[in-house]
């Protein structure tokens, strides 16, 4: 049989039934589908039919579903350089607090240390997006490798040599943190240019459960190392470990990855981003609630610390235990969201609502074995919601957005730590530790609860929970949404109703849409068309409609 690949573009022209594998697609990508999202895919054709391509085999071997992504090469490289950084951010962050305590910090350096490190994230974020849509992200994470490594080689070398200060520690911390607001949106985005589309929440979890992995070993490895050598010794150790990363970066190459079309620079780029999610409101929910958990129910290293102590009465050691057994449960959420590929919308919502309710039970524990217990399960629900949501943003958003979006992503969610947990330790030193996560875990499971229903009403959506025959949650469509919709979409209205109206709406391009469908447009008191039958309405995540949603 003959196969016809063209050479620019196009997917090969074969009969049906052709196997996969000679026809140069990917086994698991419907039928007729190309094997890589470039034009050029001649290349990436032929690795594929001579089972070399990504997501096939390791060293021979087939790949499990939940370790797809390491069949590709280059995600492999990158894999392996970023474990070995983890380990060494991982003791960076041990050894940087034990210093400020050496040096006479106390609570209130640490505090400070900590808020420094994330508030560019609050500020920078924006500047960072637009950098990673411009230019190549691989060479910036270059640059912020090195850039990280020579900030982490200052603050060792001022330590070993007895010279360092607190105000130093600080400045080092803001610099990390502008370093790593300009890292993040780019280091998110670059892993859809390794692996594609149909790997891309595989290898979100694969990061997570590197992250976590890294959890277990980091902070016990940093006591060992600062007993042993010495605080300055070990934080020099985190210098070396970002060359894990830079080397693997060198051996990756350029034509193995899929990078989107070079975006120009003109006014208003993240402006223009802001615009792209207001009309996605599946898109600003995700934001809500990563937002408000990441504020309020994501302060485990605070809260365990107060719990640990003040409730319990345990020392250092206990408490080192309890960030272990939390990993523990974020390793198993991290490795099967990496098996489950891509996520629904319903699981962001059940997930960030399970989170809420598994934190308000932790604050109930009667017993420093109980809280224990529970926190797998809390670390569980937490990566099992932020793994969904950032291969959401990632996966529903063009690939010339992909860095603006993530920035704001990152704003968000990691701009809102130093408004949040201020307000958290306020509580915890006002009623006590376990009001810590009642609070924490009470806002977030009300505020989840809020932007959902907030959302569905403004689509017109009516939820539905029945026990029987099994629990379940039925969404619809709510009678005449259609004919308020399209009066709303009249410049009357739109004044009328106010810019949040309108972003929950769709905004401009739910107007624009209006106006070209006869369907929708402004009604008169003379031509008043019928109300539109009320029709079953689509999942939160679009898939599908009139469906049953377990609870």
């Amino acid at each position: 049989m003959v196969v016809t690949v063209p050479q620019r573009g196009g997917t090969p022209t074969v009969s049906a039934a052709t196997p996969d594998h000679v026809r140069g697609l990917r086994p698991d990508s419907p039928s007729g589908a190309p094997a890589t999202d470039r034009q050029d895919d001649t290349s990436e054709n032929r690795r594929w039919r001579s089972g070399t391509g990504p997501g096939r085999r390791l060293a021979g071997c087939p790949v499990s579903a939940t370790f797809a992504a390491l069949g590709n090469r280059t995600y492999r490289l990158y894999f392996t350089g970023g474990a070995v950084s983890n380990v060494g951010s991982w003791i960076q962050r041990v050894a940087q607090d034990w210093l400020v305590l050496e040096i006479g910090g106390g609570a209130a350096g640490l505090g400070i240390t900590t808020g420094l490190q994330f508030l560019p994230f609050l500020l920078l974020s924006p500047v960072g997006g637009i950098i990673a849509d411009r230019f190549p992200k691989k060479r910036i994470l270059q640059i912020t490798q090195v850039s990280m490594g020579l900030l982490a080689s200052t603050l060792g070398v001022l330590t070993i040599t007895n010279s360092v200060q607190v105000w130093q520690v600080y400045v080092l911390a803001f610099l990390f943190g502008v370093v790593g607001a300009l890292d993040a949106p780019a280091r998110q985005s670059f892993v859809v240019e390794m692996v594609g589309k149909d790997q891309l929440a595989n290898a979100i979890g694969l990061n997570s459960a590197s992250f976590n992995a890294a959890r277990l070993v980091g902070p016990g490895l940093a006591g060992l190392m600062i007993v042993s050598l010495g605080t300055g010794v070990t934080i020099l150790a985190n210098a070396v470990t970002y060359a894990g990363t830079f080397i693997a970066l060198r051996f990756i190459k350029d034509d193995q990855l899929r990078p989107p079309a070079k975006v120009e620079r003109t006014k208003g780029m993240f402006g223009d981003g802001l615009r792209y999610l207001r009309g996605r409101p599946q898109l600003l929910l995700v934001l809500a609630i990563a937002g408000i958990v990441g504020a309020f129910g994501l302060n485990f290293q605070m809260t365990s610390a107060l719990m640990a102590t003040q409730v319990f009465g345990k020392g250092a050691g206990e408490y080192g235990i309890l960030g272990s057994i939390l990993a523990i449960g974020s390793l198993a959420g991290a490795l099967l969201a990496a098996r489950r590929g891509m996520p629904r919308g319903r699981l962001i919502v059940l997930s960030a609502v399970a989170f809420g309710i598994v934190e308000l039970a932790s604050g109930l524990m009667p017993s420093y074995l109980t809280f224990a217990l529970i926190l797998p399960l809390l670390g569980f629900a937490s990566l099992t919601l932020l793994t969904a949501a950032n291969a959401t943003m990632q996966l529903t958003v063009a690939p010339e957005m992909r860095g603006r979006v993530m920035a704001v992503y990152l704003m968000v969610f990691q701009g809102s730590t130093p408004i949040g947990s201020p307000l958290i330790g306020w509580v915890g030193q006002a009623f006590g530790a376990r009001w810590t996560l009642l609070v924490g875990g009470g806002v977030s499971l009300v505020g989840v609860l809020i932007a959902t229903l907030l959302l569905a009403h403004a689509r017109g959506l009516v939820l539905r929970a029945h026990v029987l025959p099994r629990p379940h949650v039925h969404v619809f469509t709510e009678p005449g949404y259609e004919t308020r919709r399209a009066e709303l979409a009249t410049p009357a209205a739109r004044v009328a109703n106010g810019p949040l109206r309108r972003l929950l709406t769709g905004g401009d391009r739910y107007l624009a849409a209006a106006r070209r469908s006869p369907a929708l447009r402004p009604m008169t008191a003379r031509s008043a068309p019928a109300p539109m039958p009320s029709r079953p309405a689509a999942r939160l995540n679009d898939r599908g409609a009139g469906r049953r949603v377990p609870a």
